[in-house]
């Protein structure tokens, strides 16, 4: 099936505006039908839960549904699986507190160089207990994650392994699967960061055999709220980090503070979105598979705006990608950097925004990337597309690019 984008862009009201959205890893646009859910649980059903009279009978329900929601989006087995927190920075180092006690000293975890910080520093803290924390570092020339290059600093010892199933800045996908069924070979476990993944491609954590799994559903057309799944065996070991008289529940053990009750309830109006693309009326843990095909025109459409800025970017002197020139949807998502020889990357964004396009330059918490390649302070240009982009806004896009470039 083909993309219809008359419908998709009519769901997102910002679009209307005829403003440009090309910093979609740092935050998608929201939907209608998100915002609807949002607004309609604060204003009709903004109650606690768990109480027996109807208005919070109906709220528990609501909220139950967003929860259900995440869980089939992320293709887990059991709703337990899924625990809900205000972002995947967060919900790693929530998870890294509760493991703390599962690892001796002269363990070891290994991260790499190519990940948003969340997926890092968390580990890097349990060097304080005598944790050993190695460093998988990106691939330049293929800019991917080699499994030789992990297998060399895998050991008896290793007892986590914490990578990224896209680069929020190279744009290159991981093959998740490979990777977990390689490195559980070697009896350690895995947690995923799919935070740049999840607004492109659909989601097989329980297929995929991943221990962990963490996504931020504000930059999936949601609002800003996180979910990370574990494996149910893997949460029932984890420590309690919530009130100590709630004792081993899965999963609000994990969620100190509990939940925020309208924005996952709006959760629900992804699920319900991805469905119309996939041209269902409902979709559940015994039918999800059907969003495939909607993920698949996705996917298509975002190779085709990825080309168009490809092909300009490859012809212009002293641009340099960082990442692949490939277009390729089974190799890439339509996240895109570069730099320019002779121009600022700051200053080129800042010509970019007098246009009403909205791009972006930094490292964007991938740090120990940029600095591996010496491009502090001012990093990368970075343009992230989603589907909701056209070609013409690619090609607008280019436009200025000429002018500044």
């Amino acid at each position: 099936m083909s993309l219809n984008l008359d419908f998709v862009r009519s769901q997102f009201p910002a679009l209307a505006d005829g403003f440009v959205y090309m910093d979609n890893a740092g935050g998608s646009q929201v939907l209608q039908s998100v915002g609807d859910r949002i607004r309609d649980h604060l204003l009709a059903t903004p109650v606690q839960l768990g109480a027996s009279y109807e208005k919070s009978v109906e709220a528990g329900r609501r909220v139950a549904d967003g929860h259900l929601a995440a869980a089939i989006l992320m293709g887990a087995a059991r709703l337990e699986e899924v625990v809900l927190g205000s972002s995947a920075t967060q919900l790693v180092s929530n998870l890294a507190l509760a493991m703390r006690g599962q690892f001796q000293p002269g363990d070891e975890v290994v991260v790499t160089n190519v990940d948003h910080q969340a997926n890092i520093e968390p580990w890097w803290r349990l060097e304080k207990e005598g944790v050993v924390v190695k460093t998988w570092p990106v691939n330049t020339t293929t800019w991917s994650l080699e499994w030789d290059d992990l297998a060399r600093l895998l050991t008896d010892r290793t007892k986590l392994a914490c990578f990224s199933n896209a680069s929020n800045v190279i744009g290159t996908l991981h093959p998740v699967e490979d990777l977990t069924r390689r490195i559980h070979e070697r009896g350690a476990k895995v947690c995923v960061d799919g935070v740049a993944y999840a607004p492109h491609r659909m989601m097989n954590v329980a297929a995929w055999d991943v221990d962990y799994y963490v996504l931020s559903f504000y930059k999936m057309y949601g609002p800003h709220i996180s979910a990370l799944y574990g494996k149910y065996e893997h949460l029932e070991k984890l420590a309690n980090i919530n009130h100590f008289f709630l004792g081993d529940v899965i999963p609000y053990k994990l969620q100190p503070g509990n939940l925020n009750f309208e924005l996952t309830y709006g959760l629900t109006g992804i699920l319900d979105y991805l469905a119309r693309l996939s041209n269902c009326e409902t979709i559940g843990f015994a039918n999800r598979d059907q969003l495939a095909q909607g993920y698949e025109a996705i996917a298509v459409h975002e190779e085709q705006l990825s080309e168009v800025l490809l092909a300009y970017l490859r012809t212009v002197p002293g641009v340099h990608l960082i990442g692949l020139d490939d277009s390729s949807h089974d190799r890439r998502v339509p996240t895109i950097s570069f730099v320019v020889e002779g121009h600022d990357s700051q200053t080129i964004v800042e010509q970019v925004d007098r246009h009403r396009i909205g791009i972006r330059f930094g490292d964007f918490y991938a740090r120990q990337l940029i600095e591996s390649l010496d491009l502090l302070p001012n990093g990368v240009v970075r343009v992230s597309m989603v589907h909701y982009n056209t070609v013409e806004e690619v090609q607008r896009l280019i436009g200025v690019l000429d002018t500044v470039i």
